[in-house]
């Protein structure tokens, strides 16, 4: 049925709240912003950052580009490495490839970020394709980071044979806006609240159970 499966990045395949956190918080203290615990921030995994720092520290846009920068002043060279890559993924990789399908990492992080994480924990060669946003802000929506992820497949006008794999409500919605569908994963940072809200095809609990979804 399935022939590409788009995977995120954030919560789904690493571990990576404590670099994106601790970046965030890096950022409101230069803006002067008091900054909240690690645990309240953690809001920032999987959003675009731009929507996120208008929504969470009512920035206007120009404060908020101005927080991303200060954001990537840290993270670029210190938070993007605060991160580890979740159990039993590297082997549901290979294991997806086995089988013959399609891989690729569809997410709002700028590109460039997302294949230095996947080169520096050895996971680049899994994927056909990894797509992101760019450093100037754009394709940052998840539905625009899909569509772009679909193109360069070739699976534009064959989007039943592909499936959506996150941990976030913009994931499932992100994914739906495009007509495909999304399998939900509940140990990222999603809540199950959020989850079940969203209503994705399914939600899985761990690495194995995305694998035996597609025994």
């Amino acid at each position: 049925m399935y022939k590409a499966i788009l995977f995120d990045l954030d919560g789904t395949l690493t571990e990576s709240g404590e670099g994106i956190t601790k970046s965030v918080q890096y950022a409101l203290e230069k803006l002067g912003k008091p900054a909240p615990s690690l645990e309240e921030l953690r809001v920032f995994v999987g959003p675009p950052l731009m929507e996120q720092f208008m929504k969470f520290a009512d920035f206007d846009e120009e404060t908020a580009r101005l927080a991303v920068s200060y954001y990537r002043e840290r993270y670029s060279t210190i938070g993007i490495f605060e991160n580890r890559v979740y159990p039993g993924i590297e082997e549901m990789l290979r294991e997806l490839r086995k089988k013959g399908y399609l891989l690729a990492v569809a997410s709002s992080k700028p590109e460039k970020f997302v294949l230095q994480i996947l080169e520096h924990f050895h996971l680049l060669g899994y994927f056909h394709e990894v797509v992101g946003s760019e450093m100037n802000g754009n394709r940052t929506n998840k539905s625009a980071v899909v569509e772009e992820a679909l193109k360069r497949l070739g699976l534009s006008d064959k989007r039943e044979s592909v499936l959506m794999v996150g941990d976030k409500e913009h994931d499932v919605l992100g994914a739906r806006a495009c007509g495909i569908e999304c399998l939900a994963v509940s140990y990222g940072y999603g809540t199950m609240e959020e989850l079940q809200a969203a209503q994705p095809l399914k939600i899985a609990a761990s690495a194995g159970e995305i694998l035996d979804f597609f025994a």
